[in-house]
C-alpha cells in the first residue's frame, strides 16, 4: 500500500480539478448528450448507439463511450454530473496510469513528474471535463501501454492479451484512432522478447483478443437487417465497413466526402492546414505544445543512454516514442476532418517523456549531469517560448521561465556539486510547468462545452454548440413548430435532416423526433427505399422537407434527395399553423418508391 501512496494521491489531486464545478459545462457536446438520453431509454437503442429515441439513426462513432454515459444517465438520471463525471474519473485514472508507467522504470520522482505533467496539459484537462469520446480513448490507450510494458518487463503473455483487449476497446471507442499506439507497442515487444518463438506467442496473444473485441460490435450491425436497427450515421450505404474504413478511417487522413460543414481544412476548428509543423500552429500548440520541446529532447538523450536491445529503458522509450511519433505524424498530415481536441491522445506520451527526463537526470553524475541538465531545460524553454509567442502569451515565459532556465544552465555548468545542479534543474522544471498548468487552471474558469472543446483561457474556446442551429444546423424554432403541429395532428415520428438541429429537442425529452441526414445534415445519404420501408413500418410518419437548406458539403448531399421525394409524394400539412415544408407520409410508402424511380 505504501508504495502506491503517490499514485493514489495523484488520482485524488487530478480528480478534484477535473470534477470542479463540472455542471458549469452543462451538456458539453449536446450531440452526445442527446444520444446518451436516447440510449438510456431502451436496450435496442443502447446497443446500437441510436442518436434518437425512435431508433432511426445512430451516432457516427462506435458505442463504447456512449454506453458509459448512457449507463450513468440511466442510473443517476439525466443531468450534467451524470453525463460528465465518468470522463472526470477517466482523466484521473489516466494520470494514475501515467504514474504507474513511469515509476518502475525511472523512479519515484519520475512517476510524480509524469503525473503532474499530464495534469498540467490543457487539452487533457478540457477533455476530462467533456463528453466527447476522447477521455476514454486516452485511458484505454494508456492502459494498453502499461500492460505492454509489463509484458516486456516480466515476459508474461497475459499482459500482452490485456493490452490487446484494451486496444480493441479503444477501437470500439474511436475506431482507427486507437490503432495509432500499436506500432510502438509492437516494436517494443519484439525488442524485448527473448526468443523468436516468444515474440510470436506474445504477438498472437495481443492480436487475437484485440481483433475479437474490435469486431464484436461491428459484426452485430452486419448480422442485423438494416430496417431492424438505426442507419449508421456518416455512411451512404449503411455499412459498418464504410464507417470504419471511410468516414472515420482513411477519409480522416486523406480527405473525404461529407462532414466538416464546408469549413475547410485551414479553419482553426479543423486544426489549421496540414503539414509537418501543424502541432506548433496557433490552433494546436496551446493545447499540447508547451512540453513538446522538452519531450523530444528527452527522447534524443534517452536513446543515446540505452545499452542495447535488452535494456528495459530502450523498450520503454520505443513504446512511448512510437505512440508519440505515429499519432503525431498522422495528426500532422491529416487532410480530412480533424479537430484540435484530437491531440489529447498525445498528452500521455508527452507527459511520460517529461517524467523520464526527471528520472534521467537523477541517474547522471559529474560532467554528464552538467551537460544534459541544461540541454534538456534549454530545449524545453525554447519550445515553450515558440508556443507562447504563437499564442500571444509570451510575457510570463519571457519574464519567468527563460530567466530560470538560463540560471539553470549557468548553475549546472559551473556547479561542482550534484545536489546544486539537480536543485537548479528542479526549479527550472517547476517554471516550465507554470504556463501549461496556468492554462489548465484557466480551463476550469469557463464552460468547456460545444462540439470543439479546448483548454486554456476562454479566448481559446472553439465551442460551436452542437444543438439549436448555428454552423452545423438550421433553425431549431422550425423544429419546435413542426413538433407542436405533429403532436396536435395525430402524432408519429417527425424526421428532419440534421442531427444537430434535433439535439435540443431530444435533450428536452422529445421521443418523436429523428434526423436522417447525419450530424450536420450532409454525412448520411439514406435511400428513398429505406425511407419508404420506415414509413411502411410506421417508424416515420412526418418529414420536414424544408429542414435542410444548406449547401451540400464536400461531395455529399445528405438526405436532400429523400426529402425532395417526400415533398413530391407525401401530403403537405395544412392549416394556418402548418410549418412550411412539413409533409405527412402515412400510407405513402408506395408513392415514395415510385418517386424514387
Amino acid at each position: 500500500m505504501r508504495r502506491h501512496i503517490d499514485g493514489i494521491l495523484l488520482f485524488i489531486v487530478a480528480l478534484v480539478p477535473y470534477a470542479w464545478q463540472l455542471d458549469r459545462n452543462g451538456w458539453a457536446n449536446e450531440y452526445y448528450a442527446a444520444a446518451a438520453r436516447s440510449m438510456s431509454r431502451s436496450w435496442h437503442d443502447f446497443w446500437f448507439a441510436s442518436f434518437d429515441p425512435a431508433g432511426i439513426m445512430s451516432l457516427d462513432k462506435p458505442p463504447l463511450a456512449a454506453w458509459v454515459q448512457a449507463a450513468s444517465v440511466h442510473v443517476f438520471g439525466f443531468n450534467s454530473w451524470a453525463l460528465l463525471m465518468p470522463q472526470a474519473v477517466m482523466g484521473a485514472l489516466a494520470v494514475l496510469l501515467v504514474w504507474a508507467i513511469a515509476r518502475p522504470q525511472w523512479g519515484r520522482v519520475a512517476g510524480l513528474v509524469a503525473g503532474v505533467a499530464l495534469l498540467a496539459t490543457p487539452i487533457a484537462t478540457a477533455m476530462s471535463r467533456h463528453n466527447n469520446p476522447d477521455a476514454l480513448l486516452v485511458l484505454l490507450c494508456t492502459g494498453a501501454l502499461w500492460a505492454t510494458l509489463r509484458t516486456c518487463r516480466t515476459g508474461r503473455i497475459r499482459w500482452a492479451a490485456l493490452a490487446g483487449v484494451l486496444v480493441g476497446l479503444g477501437f470500439l471507442t474511436k475506431l482507427g484512432a486507437a490503432l495509432l499506439v500499436v506500432p510502438g507497442l509492437a516494436v517494443a515487444w519484439l525488442l524485448a522478447a527473448p526468443t523468436i518463438r516468444r515474440a510470436l506467442t506474445g504477438t498472437a496473444a495481443f492480436v487475437f483478443p484485440m481483433v475479437a473485441v474490435a469486431i464484436s460490435w461491428p459484426l452485430t450491425t452486419v448480422l442485423v437487417a438494416s430496417g431492424k436497427r438505426p442507419w449508421l450515421s456518416g455512411t451512404s450505404d449503411d455499412s459498418i465497413w464504410s464507417l470504419i474504413v471511410g468516414y472515420n478511417g482513411a477519409g480522416r487522413v486523406t480527405g473525404q466526402a461529407g462532414g466538416g460543414g464546408g469549413m475547410g481544412g485551414g479553419s482553426g476548428i479543423f486544426g489549421g492546414s496540414a503539414g509537418l509543423l501543424r502541432l506548433f500552429n496557433e490552433s494546436l500548440s496551446g493545447q499540447i505544445g508547451w512540453l513538446l520541446g522538452g519531450a523530444v529532447a528527452v527522447l534524443v538523450v534517452g536513446f543515446t543512454m540505452t545499452r542495447g536491445r535488452r535494456d528495459p529503458r530502450l523498450h520503454w522509450l520505443v513504446a512511448v516514442c512510437g505512440w508519440l511519433l505515429v499519432a503525431g505524424g498522422v495528426f500532422s498530415v491529416a487532410s480530412g476532418i480533424f479537430h484540435p481536441y484530437y491531440v489529447s491522445l498525445l498528452a500521455p506520451p508527452v507527459a511520460l517523456l517529461i517524467g523520464a527526463g526527471a528520472g534521467l537526470l537523477g541517474e547522471l553524475r559529474g560532467i554528464e549531469l552538467r551537460v544534459v541538465a541544461p540541454t534538456l531545460v534549454a530545449s524545453a524553454a525554447a519550445g515553450q517560448l515558440a508556443v507562447a509567442i504563437g499564442q500571444g502569451d509570451s510575457a510570463v515565459v519571457a519574464m519567468v521561465v527563460l530567466p530560470l532556465a538560463l540560471a539553470t544552465v549557468v548553475a549546472a555548468l559551473v556547479s561542482h556539486g550534484r545536489a546544486a545542479a539537480l536543485a537548479a534543474a528542479g526549479v527550472a522544471g517547476l517554471a516550465l510547468l507554470w504556463t501549461p498548468a496556468s492554462w489548465s487552471v484557466q480551463t476550469l474558469g469557463h464552460a468547456t462545452a460545444g462540439t470543439f472543446p479546448s483548454g486554456g483561457p476562454s479566448s481559446q474556446s472553439m465551442g460551436m454548440g452542437g444543438g439549436g442551429g448555428g454552423m452545423f444546423g438550421g433553425s431549431s424554432s422550425s423544429v419546435d413548430q413542426a413538433l407542436a403541429y405533429v403532436r396536435a395532428n395525430g402524432g408519429g415520428v417527425l424526421a428532419i435532416s440534421s442531427q444537430s438541429d434535433a439535439t435540443a429537442a431530444i435533450i428536452d425529452g422529445a421521443t418523436d423526433l429523428a434526423a436522417i441526414g447525419g450530424f450536420s445534415g450532409n454525412e448520411s445519404e439514406v435511400t428513398i427505399d429505406w425511407l419508404a420501408d420506415r414509413v411502411e413500418a410506421g417508424d416515420i410518419r412526418w418529414l420536414l422537407t424544408s429542414s435542410d437548406d444548406r449547401t451540400p458539403s464536400m461531395g455529399r448531399t445528405g438526405a436532400r434527395d429523400v426529402l425532395a421525394a417526400a415533398a413530391t409524394a407525401c401530403t403537405a400539412a395544412s392549416g394556418d399553423d402548418a410549418p412550411s415544408g412539413l409533409v405527412d407520409c402515412q400510407g405513402k410508402a408506395d408513392a415514395l418508391r415510385t418517386a424514387g424511380d
